[in-house]
């Protein structure tokens, strides 16, 4: 051994004595303590506190998109009763209730189911004036259907294959691979014959594809009166529900770092969710902080573009450039992902499309025009323009502010639309609608009452978007 070697293995072995000193550092996470540099113990954990706790900040946004589809499922099962494949028909204020953020103009028809246990899925699409599709459960759309999908309204037999699962030969189906095992399909509604109407309601069918020869019966149910809910667990709860998905999914390449952060707070796939005491704190204390930041990412949104026009507080529902697919460029849309799957829920490539007379436009007024809570103590007046963008047809529907699922007011009314026959509208061909505790006296089909106590949000809907509304020249 060369001498040198010698010398520092005596060093370590004999510590020379020093006067011990102690720095303490102000940091935006309180006093830091060294020796020497060293972090103290006392340091070491307050550090490993934070990075745990800020690592669950930036999970809770990162897992929006599938703890709020995974809620919607789990109603379905639990509450409705409704097994893989069978079909919720959500047709009135009461029924929808639970969603966040619903359209109450048209009626939705909405299933769910995993793979891994269906195996690859036949989707028998009806034909007639509808909208909608089928997504994964990151919310990223597998296909649309009806009038923006493949099938332009005609119908068409779709099958959905699950990851790792063998493609089958199937001539006369449009054929999707799904990364996750669980998804859920959807789709409003459109045509306002009634008869049309309940026949389209009821014209899907949903069954393995192993069946495809004896296709069963599908079951179509309603929540009646039910109450339940969509809207993301608070606290332990949200984590308990995410790692139960997590649970029975595989991990895309792009997750990874996320599966990493979750390990040290007790999420590991694969191993069940026993969270100590210290964990249990980070968790419930980072589950209430990330909601507070996705609600400022959905309702102050600083995307360039988010706001409609200079001139008023509407916001885009979707950041600009926002991509179903949630992958542009070099990054994956993490905040614009969770700007969308907090206040809402499910996408379509349709409902960001350009297309005009095609597409949907969705926007947001969470404020009022001076900037303040919207009160439901307070009355307020929506003025829309005449000849709105839409060449279908326009609605505004009211929300509370913290459940984001429709208001419960004594009048069971949440929104109004062009499709009201009874709408009063302004000589100039412009509505004015009306907001507060009380009915308008002379204006009741232009009202909706909210509630005292309760602030509350407004979107309004635009149905085959025309160009005055890509081009923002019309005033909301």
């Amino acid at each position: 051994m060369k001498p040198v070697h010698c010398f520092l293995l005596a060093a370590l072995a004999f510590p020379i004595a020093v006067n011990a000193q102690t720095q303490m550092t102000d940091t935006r996470i309180g006093k830091l303590e060294f020796d020497h540099g060293l972090p103290t113990e006392k340091t070491v954990a307050a550090l490993y506190d934070e990075m745990d706790f800020q690592r669950a900040c930036q999970a809770y946004l990162w897992a929006l998109p599938m703890v709020n589809i995974g809620e919607w499922q789990r109603a379905h099962e639990m509450d409705f009763g409704a097994a893989d494949g069978n079909i919720v028909i959500y047709t009135t204020y009461r029924a929808k209730l639970g969603i966040l953020t619903p359209n109450i103009t048209t009626p939705y028809i909405i299933g769910f189911a995993n793979l891994s246990r269906t195996g690859p899925l036949v989707i028998d699409y009806p034909p007639g004036l509808s909208a909608g599709g089928v997504l994964d459960f990151w919310q990223r759309p597998l296909f649309d259907m009806g009038q923006t999908g493949p099938d332009k309204g005609a119908g068409a037999k779709y099958l959905v294959i699950g990851p790792g699962q063998e493609a089958p030969s199937a001539d006369g189906y449009s054929v999707y691979r799904s990364p996750t095992f669980n998804i859920g399909l959807g789709y409003r509604v459109l045509e306002t014959d009634p008869d049309k109407a309940e026949k389209l309601m009821k014209g899907v069918r949903v069954y393995s594809f192993s069946k495809r020869d004896n296709p069963p019966q599908n079951k179509f149910l309603t929540p009646e009166d039910k109450t339940w809910s969509q809207t993301p667990p608070s606290g332990l709860v949200f984590w308990e529900r995410l790692a139960a998905l997590l649970n029975e999914e595989s991990v895309a390449d792009r997750d990874r770092f996320f599966m990493a952060m979750l390990k040290p707070l007790g999420i590991e796939k694969g191993k069940p969710f026993r969270p100590d005491d210290r964990q249990k704190k980070l968790l419930t204390e980072a589950a209430f902080v990330g909601e507070q930041m996705a609600k400022a990412n959905s309702f102050d949104k600083r995307f360039p573009g988010a706001r409609y026009r200079p001139d008023a507080r509407w916001e885009t529902v979707f950041a600009p450039g926002f991509s179903p697919a949630q992958d542009v460029g070099n990054y994956s849309q993490l905040d614009e992902r969770a700007a969308y799957t907090w206040e809402a829920v499910w996408t379509t490539a349709g409902m960001v499309t350009k297309t005009p007379g095609v597409g949907q436009a969705y926007l947001g007024a969470h404020r009022d025009k001076n900037g303040d809570a919207i009160d439901g103590a307070k009355s307020y007046r929506l003025r829309v323009p005449p000849n709105p963008p839409a060449g279908q047809f326009w609605s505004v529907t009211i929300y509370d502010l913290e459940t984001r699922r429709p208001v419960e007011n004594t009048q069971g009314l949440v929104d109004r639309s062009s499709r009201q026959a009874d709408i009063a509208k302004n000589a100039d061909g412009s509505v004015d609608l009306y907001f507060g505790p009380q009915v308008v006296k002379g204006y009741e089909s232009n009202s909706l009452t909210t509630v005292p106590g309760r602030a509350w949000f407004a979107l309004f809907r635009l149905y085959g978007l025309l160009q005055p509304y890509f081009d923002r020249s019309w005033r909301l």
